[in-house]
């Protein structure tokens, strides 16, 4: 699904993100690895499947790993299936928006509607 996420935004004309990128916290520990990051501009974007909600040991250290990042400067945008399955549209913008407060991406910019062409919205 992160491979889906991120052709999602690459195709939408978006910067490509950095896979598997690790940021380090709070002195150099811990590491935390992110799904998709835009690291010049701190944000990350997270693929978050079902366990990550069911799971508790999961969800309290998403928890807590998100609150890590938060302080190091980090902005994180979680995506979900629903999100990518009925939402893409939303995904796109979410992650556009982000860029664009950042200053990674001009504000002008609009995203290339070729990618509706791979994602229709249910």
């Amino acid at each position: 699904m992160e491979t889906r996420l991120r052709m999602l935004l690459v195709l939408a004309g978006l910067p490509e993100p950095e896979v598997q990128h690790v940021v380090a916290v709070a002195g150099g520990r811990p590491h935390y690895r992110l799904d998709l990051a835009y690291p010049a501009a701190r944000i990350g974007v997270e693929y978050d499947g079902r366990q990550h909600a069911e799971d508790s040991r999961q969800w309290n250290h998403d928890l807590r790993r998100r609150e890590a990042l938060d302080d190091a400067g980090w902005k994180l945008l979680v995506v979900t299936a629903a999100d990518l399955f009925r939402r893409p549209e939303e995904v796109v913008r979410r992650v556009c928006t982000a860029l664009v407060a950042r200053g990674a991406l001009a504000a002008s910019s609009r995203p290339d509607p070729a990618w509706r062409a791979h994602f229709p919205a249910a």
